[in-house]
């Protein structure tokens, strides 16, 4: 068993694409995680799928169960972020959490070569962002004005 060395270059250079352009945006809003956090969890994400990969013909090996222990990992990272303030009942860091386990969903998709999927995730979750990130904003000042 062997890891071609370009081959783990790419996926794991991908990984860290997709997982440094979903950190930027939340880098730049000023959240808890950002670059580093992003970039790390998709390539550790896709570096786990890639030795996994190596077990694929073997008839003890389960795939989705390599997957499966990928989230169920980035779940402890994500639920680090999220904060309860019981005075204001307001929680925050939830979506910080999600784009983490987003950016863990990126790695794998890289760590199996599914570069398109890998490309069409990444643009939606930025997206998703920065849309609803500007729209919770809107509502948010049109209800506190309200009151």
């Amino acid at each position: 068993m062997e890891i071609d060395i370009w081959e783990f270059i790419l996926k794991i250079g991908a990984a860290a694409l997709a997982g440094a352009c979903m950190g930027f945006e939340r880098e730049f809003k000023g959240k808890p995680a950002g670059l580093k956090t992003y970039s790390l969890v998709a390539v550790g994400a896709a570096t786990f799928i890639i030795i996994s990969l190596l077990f694929k013909d073997a008839d003890s090996t389960d795939m989705t169960r390599i997957v499966g222990q990928v989230v169920v990992g980035v779940g402890f990272l994500g639920a680090g972020v999220i904060l309860h303030d019981k005075n204001s009942k307001h929680v925050t860091g939830l979506a910080t959490s999600a784009a983490i386990w987003c950016s863990a969903a990126a790695g794998c998709l890289a760590g199996f070569g599914l570069y398109i999927p890998l490309l069409a995730l990444t643009v939606v979750v930025i997206l998703i962002n920065l849309v609803f990130g500007f729209l919770n904003g809107r509502v948010a000042k049109y209800f506190n004005n309200r009151k």
